[in-house]
């Protein structure tokens, strides 16, 4: 074996998960994009696989520049190949399938060998939600990000509330609405919203990136306001308007048995005072109105303390693993009420996960790869 071939053989094969049959699918194509460009080559092998929104998995883009927001590949496109993967030891191949020229029956099968670990950047349902983790831990692989429970029960935006507030953290009022109970009990539910503070918010309970979310000023307003958001979700939930600064913090996993370690706490503003809330246009589209503050502006060093210290307190509530964005609210009296934790937040270089370990000392590369060494070290099954 020469030295090209074992240099060839020491790297980490990482296969890179993207697209989804969520709504956030564009958005897990450019957040792909980002993460195949920062991997150094010399370290890392990738594999890249796509999954359209029917679910179907595919061979996925080679060219990063291609994965962007507006670009050649936002969409995942399917052809005449597809890849399989299941359940075994870890050491199971990745089969690639395609029919075979000029038949309708026959396949041609080419495996894409094994992988190290795997890297599962999608957003919202049928990613985020625990359904990828629980076949990767099925399949043996390593993978990048919190575990089955943490990314189910920190999707679920009425779940993620319920266990936070068994673990005596606080939470804002909210009523949950399932799809039967809004079909059968109507008008029960609408009592119970006529409780909240308004303006509510009115939220797709499983979706991300502001999908579905409609601020709600008076309660005659709220039946179209949930019809839009189960348009996203059947399960919706109603949250009390809330007076205070949207204060957000990403917290890392520690390595070995050293606790989660919090970053440096950011704050969204709009650049213009007449904005309502951060919504999906906001976040991925018109981005110029933002201003992204990390530490935010006149946060005292105690305060910035205490985001941190309640962020870990989130993360290990869940008893998350890799990464999370916990979001909450700072009130004028200097209660901090928990808002959403996002198990796999925006993770493109300009989002406000790593933008806040970049202002904390560790650029998006070294973020990546610590991730990644987390995961490897971690492994699969019950530890």
């Amino acid at each position: 074996m020469n030295n090209l071939d074992n240099q060839e053989k020491q790297k980490i094969r990482i296969a890179l998960i993207y697209g989804g049959r969520s709504g956030e699918h564009p958005i897990s194509c450019a957040t792909a994009g980002a993460v195949m460009r920062a991997l150094d080559p010399e370290k890392y092998e990738v594999l890249s696989i796509a999954i359209a929104q029917d679910g179907t998995w595919v061979p996925g883009e080679i060219d990063p520049g291609k994965l962007q927001l507006n670009g050649a590949s936002t969409i995942v496109k399917k052809g005449d190949t597809r890849i399989l993967f299941g359940g075994g030891d870890g050491s199971q191949e990745l089969l690639l399938v395609r029919s075979a020229a000029g038949t309708d029956d026959k396949l041609e099968i080419t495996s894409l060998g094994r992988i190290d670990v795997a890297f599962p950047l999608l957003h919202g349902p049928f990613g985020e939600d625990g359904t990828i983790q629980g076949l990767l831990e099925m399949a043996n692989v390593p993978y990048v990000g919190c575990g089955v429970f943490a990314s189910a029960a920190g999707m679920d935006k009425d779940f993620m509330k319920i266990v936070l507030q068994s673990k005596g953290i606080a939470v804002g009022s909210y009523v949950a609405v399932p799809k039967k109970r809004w079909i059968n009990s109507r008008e029960q539910v609408l009592e119970e919203v006529q409780k909240l503070t308004f303006p509510v918010y009115v939220k797709p309970a499983r979706a991300g990136s502001s999908l579905g979310i409609t601020r709600v000023e008076s309660l005659a307003e709220v039946a179209a306001a949930v019809e839009d958001a189960q348009l996203h979700d059947p399960k919706v939930i109603i949250e009390s308007g809330i007076d205070g600064r949207e204060i957000e913090c990403a917290v890392l996993g520690g390595r070995g048995n050293n606790p989660a370690r919090a970053a440096i706490p950011g704050e969204v503003t709009f650049a213009k005072q007449s904005e309502e809330f951060y919504d999906f246009e906001h976040k991925y589209l018109d981005t110029e109105s933002l201003v992204m503050n990390v530490p935010p502006k006149n946060l005292s060093a105690a305060e910035c303390e205490r985001v941190r210290e309640l962020a870990v307190r989130a993360f290990q509530a869940f008893e998350c693993e890799g990464l999370t964005r916990i979001d909450m609210f700072l009130k004028a009296d200097g209660t901090l009420l928990v808002n959403e934790i996002n198990t796999m937040p925006g993770f493109t270089p300009f989002s406000m996960y790593p933008v806040m370990w970049e202002k904390a000392g560790m650029p998006y590369a070294e973020l990546i790869e610590e991730l990644i060494s987390l995961a490897i070290a971690r492994g699969t099954g019950l530890h």
